[in-house]
């Protein structure tokens, strides 16, 4: 019989809840508030602990920031259940490691079905864990990038973004690292005069995220969708673990960053040097890349985040692709821009 806590200061709501799992054959243990329900997943050590957000003496984000600090309740499942729907309120539960987050009044199969997803998971997790420990032989762990990509894509918490959502926001902790199965992410800063610099572009198949793994420190820089994304993360504590047992990816991720770091050298450069043709007809070609746009496909991006990316005035980018619709190098129609010559394209000075 698994073992559930349940913390939640409002009394009816707390024991029609028990009762519900109770009856769904789950030992209930009950908390009215956040600093007793610590006491209690630390002296209980339940399966998953279920727990409100707004709550006296300390609330469910202190409750699972305590939780998640200490070795013994770290990898036990936490489930949000809160009135709080509004997507920042749940993006913020989910960047601080919580497993689901359900809103009130929640149905009884909702309730059940995320516990019994979350408790099957937990139990993978666990003899994955049981046995790296048991593993002294290094050569049969994760070999490559594309092992702990499938490593992530198995085992990191899914997420969606709507296009033009924020995923996460520069001077944020860096809690996650994340893969993209579906959408194109940008990442971007703002500099001193309050301009948007777009600093990364990452498509299907990329890492992002993990600029500040081995350090304790903030994002730094923000990341948005540029379209519906599909995406999963996994907690950099997580990440870590993996990556000690598993040291022939290091060499991988090290040549990723260090691609990375040449790849925006090389754009600042251009963004310092560059002509504004160059630095334009260098930004379709990067976007037509991400997006995996082949000759006869159209690229479908806002006038504001070419400029970005490009490091110039959006007004001298929309006359620059003007002058290039005029020579016949590229095709507009409203916000779709087709290349028609990319050799063309690829020797602008």
């Amino acid at each position: 019989m698994h073992k559930v806590l349940l913390i939640e200061d409002d009394t009816a709501v707390r024991e029609n809840t028990a009762e519900i799992l109770e009856l769904s054959g789950y030992e209930v243990i009950t908390a009215p508030n956040g600093k007793i329900g610590v006491a209690q997943a630390k002296e209980n050590l339940p399966d998953i602990i279920i727990c409100d957000i707004m709550m006296p003496e300390l609330d469910g984000y202190g409750v699972l920031k305590e939780l998640a600090s200490d070795s013994s309740t770290k990898y036990i499942p936490f489930v949000f259940l809160s009135a709080k729907t509004e997507h920042k309120d749940i993006r913020k539960g989910m960047d601080m490691g919580a497993d689901d987050y359900l809103t009130k009044p929640f149905e009884e199969n909702e309730l059940i079905s995320a516990l019994e997803s979350r408790l099957a998971k937990t139990a993978i997790l666990k003899e994955k864990r049981e046995q790296k420990k048991n593993t002294l032989d290094d050569d049969s762990g994760l070999r490559s990038l594309n092992d702990l990509k499938n490593y992530l894509d198995d085992n990191g918490k899914e997420l969606k973004f709507k296009k033009g959502e924020l995923i996460f926001e520069q001077g944020y902790n860096s809690n996650y690292i994340y893969l993209i199965n579906k959408g194109i992410v940008k990442c971007h800063k703002i500099d001193e005069s309050g301009k948007e610099l777009t600093t990364a572009l990452f498509k299907e198949d990329d890492l992002f995220g993990y600029a500040s793994l081995m350090q304790n420190i903030p994002y730094q820089e923000s990341a948005t969708a540029m379209e519906n994304c599909e995406l999963v993360a996994v907690s950099k504590d997580e990440l870590k673990e993996v990556l000690n047992n598993n040291h022939k990816v290091n060499f991988d991720l090290i040549n990723l960053l260090s691609d990375n770091l040449a790849e925006i050298k090389d754009q600042l450069l251009q963004m310092a040097y560059g002509s504004v043709r160059k630095k334009t007809a260098a930004t379709i070609l990067q976007f037509a890349d991400k997006m995996n746009k082949k000759k006869d496909e159209s690229i479908k991006i806002s006038r504001s985040d070419l400029a970005s990316v490009a490091g110039i005035a959006t007004e001298s980018l929309i006359r620059t692709l003007s002058s290039f619709n005029k020579e016949g190098i590229i095709e507009i129609e409203g916000r779709n821009i087709k290349i028609l010559d990319m050799d063309l394209l690829r020797d602008i000075d």
